[in-house]
């Protein structure tokens, strides 16, 4: 009898070991979706909030000169509870992979979302830069944009982003200065063969937030060379 009592509890016991273990997996699975229901919620929240502050944004203060989409990041604590009832699950905040930034605060105020995932990668490649004391530039892919040699500063093989837009792996370029970057040139070219950008001097980036959730985060701007019709960097 008491053998089977042991047994029970042994049973017991694992069962809620192996419960413990799933739950984070399956919790983290969720903190890596972008719901759209969430994404729509917090938009709501977004236009209560600047009908009761006669205009305002809930937004964190970010420095001068942080990249366009990365400069309006939410300031969830100015919207719960009120505006909201808690924050997103899938949102940094709640140990989720994704920052929600807003884009066009002038004119029409959208939620979108910045995936932190890439943002890590980006922090490991620089740090490895720093070590070596200089960016193992590769080749010359646009005025003041290079490939890196990945080699030599550690890796076995070349590390890739895996774009929130298209699942494309997506290289990592460096600047003059040291400055990692995700290149989107592949999925802004798969863009223009479907006929959805158009030759222009603007940064075509824009053209990756239309229709989807996502902002490319941690990018350079675009424009399009009309002698090979295909994407390149803008020189500012």
């Amino acid at each position: 009898m008491k053998k089977k009592s042991y047994l029970c509890s042994l049973f017991i016991l694992i069962t809620l070991l192996l419960s413990g273990c799933m739950y984070p997996e399956e919790e983290r699975a969720k903190n890596q979706i972008p719901y759209e229901d969430e994404i729509n919620r917090v938009q709501t929240a977004i236009k209560q909030y600047q009908e009761e502050t006669g205009g305002l944004l809930p937004i964190k203060t970010t420095e001068e000169g942080t990249p366009v989409f990365q400069k309006y990041p939410i300031d969830f604590k100015k919207l719960v509870p009120k505006y909201i009832a808690e924050y997103p699950s899938n949102a940094f905040e709640s140990g989720g992979v994704f920052q929600y930034v807003l884009i066009d605060v002038e004119d029409d105020p959208k939620v979108k979302l910045s995936d932190l995932r890439i943002a890590d990668e980006i922090r490991d490649i620089t740090l490895r830069i720093r070590m070596e004391g200089y960016p193992p530039y590769k080749e010359n892919i646009g005025e003041n944009v290079y490939s890196l040699d990945f080699t030599k500063i550690g890796y076995n093989d070349e590390p890739k982003a895996v774009s929130p837009f298209s699942g494309n792996e997506l290289s990592y370029v460096v600047t003059g200065d040291g400055e990692v970057f995700v290149d989107y040139r592949t999925d802004l070219m798969q863009l223009m063969e479907a006929g959805d950008i158009k030759a222009q001097n603007s940064d075509i980036r824009y053209h990756l937030v239309e229709d989807s959730p996502f902002v490319p985060s941690y990018s350079l701007p675009y424009t399009i060379d009309e002698k090979k019709n295909e994407p390149i960097f803008l020189v500012n």
